[in-house]
């Protein structure tokens, strides 16, 4: 099975590498005697991310998640980086693709599935709900003087 390789480690920064999107396929999330999630790759930790977690995960040609999930606290993020597929969310379905951007409240029933011809590329971002306020918008500040390479 396929591991992170990491990049660098700073004082205020992680980089990992996760690798060719059209590798994503030899990463396997087990969860479990039952589920075995092929193409996934959960990157928080690897990252030391304190405010998130994100993964990415990758449907061959017509497979799917193969079952429905929810959260307690956590809205999701959906950012769709190549092929086709379906999205549901309570009994909704509706396309998604390259580009596609799906946010999914923690209580909203979702599933994915891959109905074209090439994997469907996926990044997930997940973290608690309702906790961006107006003042985290304005939390950035541009520094002084030149970057230098």
């Amino acid at each position: 099975m396929k591991n992170l390789a990491q990049l660098f480690a700073g004082r205020n920064c992680t980089a990992i590498d996760a690798g060719r999107f059209d590798r994503l396929g030899e990463y396997v999330l087990d969860l479990g005697p039952e589920i075995r999630i092929p193409g996934k790759v959960f990157c928080g930790q690897a990252l030391h991310a304190t405010g998130a977690e994100l993964s990415f995960q990758s449907f061959a040609p017509g497979t799917e998640t193969g079952f429905l999930h929810s959260h307690e606290t956590h809205e999701e993020l959906y950012v769709f980086l190549s092929g086709h597929g379906e999205f549901q969310v309570d009994g909704s379905v509706f396309a998604v693709g390259q580009g596609s951007v799906v946010r999914v409240a923690p209580e909203g029933r979702r599933s994915v599935r891959n109905n074209g011809s090439e994997p469907l590329v996926m990044l997930c971002v997940q973290y608690r709900a309702g906790t961006f306020t107006a003042a985290d918008a304005a939390d950035g500040h541009i520094l002084p003087g030149p970057v230098e390479w």
